[in-house]
C-alpha cells in the first residue's frame, strides 16, 4: 500500500509540474529544429567572385553556393550573416591547377572572423588540409560554435552579425604561385533552439558600420571631438519577453528531479516496522 501511495504521489507531482511546460510548448515553437536553416536556392544571382580583403569581402547568403576564380596564392574573402541560436557550417572546395603544372603538394586553410574581426575557433571540421601533388581538389569545412545573443565584453563568443571567411594557401611552392584555380563556398546553419538561449541581447548586430559608432562632443570647435566607441560595450539585458523554450527543459528537469527524490526516499525508508514486532516494543 505504501508503494502504491508513493507511485500515485509521484504521478500527480509529475503531471502538475509538466502541465505548464507542455502548454507553453504548444503555444510556441519551442523545440530545436535539427534541419539546416537554409538550403541551396539554385538562383543564378549567387556570387561568382570573391573579395581580396575584409573591406571588399563578397556577400553570400546562407544556402547559396558562391564560386570564384583566382590565382594560387591569392587571399579570397566572403562574408555572410548569422543570427543568435544558429550554428554555422562553412564548406569550401578548392579546385587545384592541373597536376602536371604543380611542383609539390599544397596546404589550404579557411579562417572565420566575426564582425569585430576576431578569429573564431572551429568546433569541428577540417579547417586545414594538404593536397598531394596528384590531387585535383581539396575540401575544407569549419563548424562554428553556436551564435549567442549576448556575451561578456571579455569573451570571444560568436555574436549575431556579419562573419568573414578567408580562404588561402598556407604552404605553397614558389613555382606554383600564380597558377589558375577556382573555389566554391557554401554556408549553412542549424537552428539550435532554446538550449543556447541567454538572458540578454546585443545592442546592435556586429556588422560593418555598426560595430563601431562615433560619438561627437559638445565642443564643435575641437577638431578631435569625434571618438570611436565599440558597440560591444553597450550590451544590455533583453526585457522584451519572458518566454523561452528553456522553460520546457526546466520543467522536464524538475519532474525528473522530483521522481528521483521520491524513488530515493522510498529506498532509504524501507518497508516500515516488521509485522512480528509488537507496536509497544
Amino acid at each position: 500500500m505504501r508503494i502504491r501511495r508513493v507511485l500515485s504521489t509521484a504521478a500527480l507531482l509529475a503531471g502538475a509540474v509538466a502541465a505548464p511546460a507542455l502548454l507553453g510548448a504548444a503555444a510556441s515553437p519551442a523545440f530545436a529544429d535539427s534541419s539546416p536553416s537554409a538550403s541551396p536556392s539554385g538562383d543564378d544571382s549567387a556570387p561568382t567572385e570573391a573579395g581580396t580583403s575584409f573591406r571588399t569581402a563578397t556577400e553570400v547568403e546562407q544556402g547559396e553556393q558562391a564560386t570564384a576564380g583566382a590565382s594560387t596564392g591569392d587571399y579570397l574573402y566572403w562574408q555572410f550573416p548569422a543570427d543568435a541560436g544558429q550554428r554555422p557550417t562553412v564548406k569550401a572546395t578548392v579546385k587545384l591547377p592541373e597536376a602536371s603544372k604543380r611542383s609539390s603538394s599544397e596546404t589550404w586553410q579557411i579562417d572565420v572572423y566575426d564582425g569585430l574581426r576576431r578569429r573564431q575557433a572551429c568546433q569541428y571540421g577540417s579547417q586545414t588540409r594538404t593536397a598531394g601533388a596528384g590531387a585535383s581538389s581539396v575540401e575544407l569545412s569549419c563548424t562554428l560554435r553556436t551564435v549567442r545573443a549576448w556575451s561578456e565584453t571579455w569573451a570571444n563568443d560568436p555574436l549575431p552579425g556579419t562573419y568573414y571567411v578567408r580562404l588561402t594557401a598556407t604552404r605553397l611552392g614558389t613555382a606554383d604561385l600564380g597558377l589558375p584555380m577556382s573555389a566554391e563556398l557554401q554556408v549553412d546553419s542549424k537552428d539550435i533552439g532554446g538550449s543556447a538561449a541567454v538572458d540578454g541581447s546585443l545592442a546592435e548586430p556586429l556588422v560593418p558600420g555598426i560595430a563601431v559608432t562615433s560619438e561627437t562632443s559638445d565642443d564643435a570647435s575641437d577638431e578631435d571631438s569625434d571618438s570611436k566607441t565599440a558597440t560591444l560595450s553597450s550590451l544590455r539585458p533583453d526585457t522584451s519577453g519572458w518566454w523561452s523554450d528553456r522553460w520546457v527543459w526546466t520543467g522536464i528537469g524538475g519532474v525528473l528531479a522530483a521522481l528521483a527524490g521520491i524513488w530515493g526516499y522510498s529506498l532509504t525508508r524501507g518497508r516500515g516496522r516488521p509485522s512480528r514486532i509488537p507496536p509497544g516494543a
